[in-house]
């Protein structure tokens, strides 16, 4: 089983990159962020006719999530709210979350706030929505011990992950806060970080700002992960970084990153 994320940041702009990626890379799930256009104009079609069916939760211009399967997925639910109800429901107006079962495997897909900058009104509703996804991910390992949480989390979680960690204190994505709600919210569940247990290195990033040539200098920061439960992190088999796309005309900022668990 394969099982990528990868932040198209719009899929409608990055739908031949989606479509060319998929082509040379069949994998079984394709978790993707920042949609940024409603279900109803979500491109289903290109994917259709690559053998993927969509599970979709979206908004116009902004945010949005998707699943795209090779087979059907059992479960799927957007949002918080179907698992921890209703005093929550406000954190779901932005369509941050969903979650689909494959084979026994729960497939969690996020898009974490941004944050903007250290303790911004959109820093506080960072740290509160990673408040909610510790509950929520406690929840769902009750359900189902064999989880799988992948996303753009925004959040790079030690120094290793960051060209150059110097003032990161005082940076969003970064920060000791954020790093301490990651803690909290997926790392103390019991969940790992699946490329890490492949890749020790320093250097090795998912994103590149547009600007400064970020990417053809490696000035990047790793902030896309899968995170897995103890039984199917010993199943990884490998966990890569596709660098590839970020070259290709008019790129997302973020590259794939894929997981295989046998």
């Amino acid at each position: 089983m394969k099982i990528a994320t990868w932040n198209v940041n719009s899929i409608r702009t990055r739908l031949d990159h989606v479509v060319q990626w998929l082509t040379e890379n069949p994998v079984d799930v394709l978790c993707v962020q920042e949609t940024k256009v409603e279900d109803t104009d979500f491109p289903r079609s290109p994917l259709e006719a690559l053998g993927y069916q969509t599970y979709i939760s979206g908004q116009k211009s902004y945010n949005g999530v998707a699943l795209i399967s090779r087979t059907p997925l059992q479960e799927v639910r957007m949002g918080f709210a179907p698992i921890l109800g209703e005093t929550i429901a406000d954190l779901d107006i932005q369509k941050r979350v969903i979650t689909g079962m494959l084979e026994g495997v729960c497939v969690v897909n996020l898009y974490v706030p941004n944050g903007s900058e250290v303790g911004s009104e959109k820093y506080q509703y960072k740290l509160r929505w990673l408040s909610v996804l510790r509950d929520y991910l406690k929840a769902f390992l009750t359900e189902h011990p064999d989880l799988l949480v992948c996303g753009d989390f925004n959040i790079a979680p030690d120094d290793r992950d960051i060209h150059d960690p110097t003032g990161r204190e005082n940076r969003v994505m970064a920060s000791d806060a954020e790093r301490q709600a990651l803690e909290k919210a997926v790392f103390a569940q019991g969940l790992i970080d699946a490329f890490r247990k492949f890749n020790q290195e320093a250097g090795q990033f998912t994103w590149w700002d547009y600007r400064a040539a970020a990417f053809r200098r490696n000035l990047g920061w790793r902030i896309d992960h899968h995170y897995l439960s103890p039984g199917l992190y010993d199943r990884a088999k490998d966990c890569v970084i596709d660098r590839q796309p970020r070259g290709w005309e008019k790129p997302s900022d973020h590259v794939p990153v894929i997981v295989e668990i046998e």
